[in-house]
């Protein structure tokens, strides 16, 4: 093979590097996480040698690489006995992790683009800022810590816990009665606590896998209507909280969203949801 050094079938670091068109760094780097020793090292010189044999296992990591699989993924389809299972199962979860991804890079093209219509006024971003009481209510609940205080921390546990109190409630024999109320509270170490209820009959009756909560009374809140899915409803609280400081209020309480309109578990257009933010006076 004109222009290389092949001695006995092997490649020096830097062949062996323009063969996968990566760097001499990056082989080094995976010499030394034990992900693409090389076949030989002299004792002498420290010199790197690679094999023919090795090729196959070159090229695939670096396919790999470019399609994002994480190196501990591609250390267990070399590792294997059978690849192809291996190799299979990381791509699955690659996939998995691009489908989230241009999910939620959807998600935000489309709260992008709803702001673009509300700042060039082809959109109403909501109803106006009510001020009223809340009367208590009694609910059957099911709640859970979320990691953090974005939607991107909350969206995901809604979906579940939807469905453990649905089937909290049918194994009991309880009614699931309309609207629905999700309220939230802020902890202390910057985790959020996501509660999800239905209303519950009266009188209430215990059951096993969710709880009967008394809801207080508000004295006073700052109401306002959202309509539509869930994309635009991080706007529609920006709206409310910027309304109530400049009203002279602070909240004063967990918030509250009560889905007045809402077929189904699936957010839809036609949905109304108010928000609910208890207040006192500056």
């Amino acid at each position: 093979m004109s222009g290389w050094s092949v001695v006995s079938n092997m490649y020096t670091i830097g062949e062996f590097a323009a063969i996968g068109r990566i760097s001499v760094r990056m082989l080094r780097h995976y010499d030394a996480i034990g992900l693409l020793p090389p076949a030989r090292v002299d004792e002498r010189s420290g010199y790197r040698f690679y094999s023919d044999a090795q090729l196959g296992d070159l090229l695939l990591v670096v396919e790999l690489r470019q399609l994002g699989v994480g190196l501990d993924a591609i250390a267990a389809v070399l590792a294997s006995d059978d690849p192809r299972p291996a190799l299979s199962a990381a791509l699955r979860q690659r996939r998995n992790e691009l489908q989230a991804g241009i999910a939620e890079d959807r998600s935000r093209l489309d709260r992008v683009e709803r702001r673009l219509r509300i700042l060039e006024g082809i959109e109403i971003m909501s109803t106006p800022v009510e001020y009223r009481p809340l009367d208590a209510v009694t609910v059957y609940a099911v709640s859970a810590t979320a990691p953090g205080m974005g939607p991107e921390y909350v969206g995901p546990m809604v979906g579940p816990l939807i469905g453990e109190l649905d089937r909290a409630l049918q194994a009991a024999g309880r009614p699931i009665l309309e609207p629905s109320v999700f309220w939230y509270e802020a902890r202390e170490d910057e985790r959020l606590q996501v509660h999800i209820s239905y209303p519950a009959e009266t009188p209430p009756r215990p059951g096993d896998g969710y709880a009967v909560v008394d809801l207080p009374a508000v004295p006073l809140a700052a109401t306002l209507l959202h309509r539509g899915d869930m994309t635009g409803i991080g706007d529609s609280w920006m709206a409310l909280t910027e309304q109530l400081v400049a009203d002279g209020y602070r909240v004063s309480g967990p918030t509250r969203e009560v889905y007045l309109e809402a077929t189904g578990h699936e957010p839809g257009p036609d949905w109304v949801t108010e928000l609910q933010a208890p207040v006192e006076r500056i």
